[in-house]
């Protein structure tokens, strides 16, 4: 038998089992997600201090867009350097009242030295280096009750977009705080836990990303990346 075609069957039929996940709902996480995988495949939901969040319909330039301008900077980074892994939308396992979906993960393999893995249900665990969160404004939770778990969870460096704000704010962990990264002279953001990794921070507003190409380009020639990428490919 076909293994989609089963699967299908028996996602079809938990429906009809399990109680359906309802935006506000509190529950464990186990809960949380055993609902969550009896519900349709195009269904996102996070777990947050408890609470469950269902995602609004997705809109373009609110979301979309910048969502996928952010996976191509990163995604030109994670190519040009081995040990390291990219991830989108998937599902990360915090604590037991903990169970977001950030929009990207860039994080360095566990093989290699990182300290976040994938379990044997093939979700993420630990501690990724670098999380991604594409938000309509700074009343949204990924600035408040995200913010404040990945804090707690040691995510070194932390990026939300408020695509509303017209604002894209860098977080590094700094003796257990997260502390703003300030843009440079140019306009250019530097990660400090992934060395090469620059974003153009005014370029990306712009949707220039021809640009913001070519500054990340300058960060993947340097000597620091290059010392980067040549250490944790030993690992």
């Amino acid at each position: 038998m076909n293994p989609n075609i089963s699967s299908q069957s028996q996602r079809i039929k938990n429906r009809f089992s399990i109680p359906p996940l309802e935006n506000g709902d509190r529950l464990t996480r186990e809960e949380f997600h055993r609902r969550y995988e009896a519900m349709p495949e195009n269904v996102k939901a996070e777990l947050i201090k408890g609470v469950v969040y269902m995602s609004s319909p997705v809109r373009v330039r609110n979301h979309g867009e910048p969502h996928s301008l952010m996976m191509s900077c990163l995604g030109v980074y994670f190519l040009s350097t081995k040990g390291v892994k990219m991830l989108d939308n998937t599902t990360f396992i915090v604590d037991e009242d903990y169970e977001p979906q950030p929009d990207a993960v860039l994080r360095v393999d566990e093989k290699h030295g990182g300290k976040s893995w994938v379990n044997e249900e093939d979700y993420l665990e630990g501690s990724p280096e670098l999380v991604v969160e594409i938000a309509a404004s700074t009343a949204s939770y990924d600035l408040h009750d995200k913010l404040e778990i990945y804090e707690q969870k040691g995510i070194q460096e932390y990026i939300v977009w408020r695509v509303l704000d017209r604002q894209i704010d860098w977080f590094n962990l700094e003796n257990g705080k997260y502390v703003r990264l300030a843009q440079n002279k140019q306009g250019v953001i530097e990660s400090k836990v992934f060395p090469g990794l620059r974003l153009n921070v005014g370029a990306m507003l712009a949707d220039d990303l021809q640009r913001v190409l070519s500054d990340l380009q300058k960060g993947l020639q340097s000597k620091k990346h290059k010392e980067f990428a040549g250490r944790i490919g030993k690992q």
